[in-house]
Formats: C-alpha cells, structure tokens, sequence
C-alpha cells in the first residue's frame, strides 16, 4: 500500500545503478489477489536495477489430478512458463524467476527423490531448493497469515530428516520457514547436516504480537539469532517483516523512515551477527506489499544497509543470493 504522499512517481530511487537479486517473491492468482508476470514485471521496471529474482514455493498453481505427493511439480511448471517469457528478451534485462525453491513433503523420506528429481524436471533445471512450512505455536492466533500449522515439532521428525537427507544428495538447499522461537529446532537441523545451506526466511519469523508482545521481544529474539548465526551453513534472508505477526505499530500506510526505524535493529543485527556474505535480502512480495510499493522497500532496504562498504553491500544485494542459488 502506497502512502498518498509517496506516489510511484514521487519516489526518488537511491542507488539506482546497485545490482540486486531479489532472492525471495512469489506468483499468484488468488481471489481478490492477482500478482502474475505483468504486475511483477511492473515493480521490476520501477526503478531499481534488479538483474535476476528467485521464486519461492507458495502453493500456487498446483496440478489438479495425479498422485498427491507430485501435484507440487505444477508451481515448477508454472515458474519454467513464467522464466521462459523472461528469457525471450521481450521483457526486459532482469532474469525472472532464474532459480526456484519448491515444495515437497520431505516426510516422504527416501521416497522423496521422485518429487525433487520432478521438480528439477518441471522447472527446466531451475530447482535450486526446497520449503517447507514448520511454523507452530502453543497460541494459535500469533498464525495471521493462510497457511495452517505444520505437526509440532516435525523438523526434529525422523521421517523428515530421512527425506531432508536427500537433499544434500541433489545439491540442494533448504529455505527455513518457522517462527522465530521455534529457532533452536533449525539449529540443530543444521549441526545434524552440516552439508546443507539452510536460509532462515523473514529474519528467523518474528513473532511480535499474543505472548511476544513484550519490552524483552527484541533481546529475546537477538538472543535466539546469535546462536543461529553460530552454525556455518545457516543463512538469512533480510526482509519479510511486514505481516501482522511482526507486531509494528506504523500504520496502514507507512512511510520510508517509519519502515527504516521498525527493521533497522533486525535487519542490521543479522548482518552484523552472520556477515554480510550470509545475508540477503528479499521483498516477499507480493505480501510485503501492506508496507509499500516494490520501489519503496528496495529503498528502505538500502537506506538501512547505507553504512555498509561497497563490497558488502554487493554481498547483501546481489552476490550472496547469487552464489546460494545458483543464479549465472
């Protein structure tokens, strides 16, 4: 949602010339929300120079008939149509959805394999990782979003771990999707496969509102990400702080320095805690757009990394995601 005082053509782009990957969004069509091509291709061509973006799995397009553990590869479908109109030129420079991240049922175990290999398969090789959603929470209303609560616990699962074991197998990496006090769980995830990249979404799940809205919240949570950032293959993605669950109090239509005053203590103690070269930042669009237009978050993101050296803001911006996903 655009503030009536920062229009599209209002909005001046800060560094304009800076190469980003937008390492996480989503395509949709849902009733009362459509976010395809056309509406992406419009935020690409807002401003800032985005070369390449990564899709993320968000349940969209899935087959209708067929074995239920395979309708997954339809989104795969869905992004090689959505990266083949990119790669026509017709649309511009940037790379659309030049990497995916899909779903798949990893409690599936070894029986999995038929699924990733797929959704390799479906998405014309552009499977770089999987998601699967684990977030849970004793207070049921901190869910504001659409998705339901996954089985308490299941990163810990023994037939989670065996299909999660595949994955390194296919070189893939695993996107973490949980809220954050649920970040002892994804830890050891990690130690128990030290091969596998995992990258924390939405800075760990914030969790600021029910029993999370307290004066302890952000030490609480720094606490939580400090030994995250302790693990070597744990990553983290730099955004997905604008739902409801969050908590912050701007408004309905926020502007720039509101948004830069809320994320800045997390944004920067996530850089600070993992490195610039394990951090990356990501819109979520098309759900962070409650905050903003597209133009307006890449600035927000980049007035807070300002004090940032030239090379590590490249990392934050473009490399980190780059090298993660596998993006040439």
């Amino acid at each position: 949602m655009i503030n009536e005082k920062e229009s599209l053509h209002d909005i001046q782009i800060l560094d304009p010339e800076l190469e980003i990957i937008d390492a996480h969004h989503h395509l949709w069509d849902l009733p009362g929300s459509r976010y395809l091509f056309d509406e992406l291709l419009a935020d690409l061509n807002s401003g800032h120079r985005i070369e390449a973006t990564v899709y993320v799995e968000c349940s969209a397009m899935y087959r209708s008939q067929g074995p239920e553990e395979l309708k997954v590869l339809g989104e795969a479908e869905f992004v090689a149509g959505m990266a083949a109109m990119s790669n026509s030129g017709r649309y511009g420079p940037t790379k659309i959805c030049a990497a995916f991240v899909g779903a798949a049922d990893l409690t599936l175990g070894s029986e999995v394999d038929a699924v990733l290999d797929g959704l390799a398969a479906c998405s014309g090789q552009r499977l770089r990782g999987i998601r699967s959603s684990a977030i849970w929470d004793a207070d049921p209303s901190v869910n504001t979003g659409t998705r339901p609560f996954a089985p308490k616990g299941i990163l810990s699962s023994s037939s989670f771990r065996r299909g999660f074991e595949r994955l390194a197998a296919k070189e893939l990496s695993y996107d973490a999707w949980q809220y954050h006090p649920q970040t002892p769980e994804v830890i050891s995830l990690a130690k128990a496969f030290p091969n596998t990249p995992i990258i924390i979404n939405h800075v760990g799940g914030l969790l600021g509102i029910g029993p999370y809205a307290k004066p302890d919240l952000f030490q609480n949570w720094k606490t939580l990400i400090l030994e995250a950032s302790e693990i070597p293959n744990i990553y983290m993605k730099l955004g997905g702080l604008a739902a409801k669950r969050c908590g912050f109090d701007y408004g309905t239509q926020p502007t720039e320095t509101q948004l830069v005053r809320a994320w800045s203590p997390y944004i920067k103690t996530c850089i600070d805690l993992f490195g610039p070269e394990r951090c990356l930042f990501q819109t979520n669009f098309p759900p962070d757009k409650v905050a903003g237009s597209y133009s307006k978050i890449w600035n927000v993101f980049k007035k807070i990394a300002v004090d940032y050296s030239p090379s590590e803001k490249k990392s934050l911006f473009n490399t980190t995601a780059k090298q993660l996903y596998k993006i040439k």
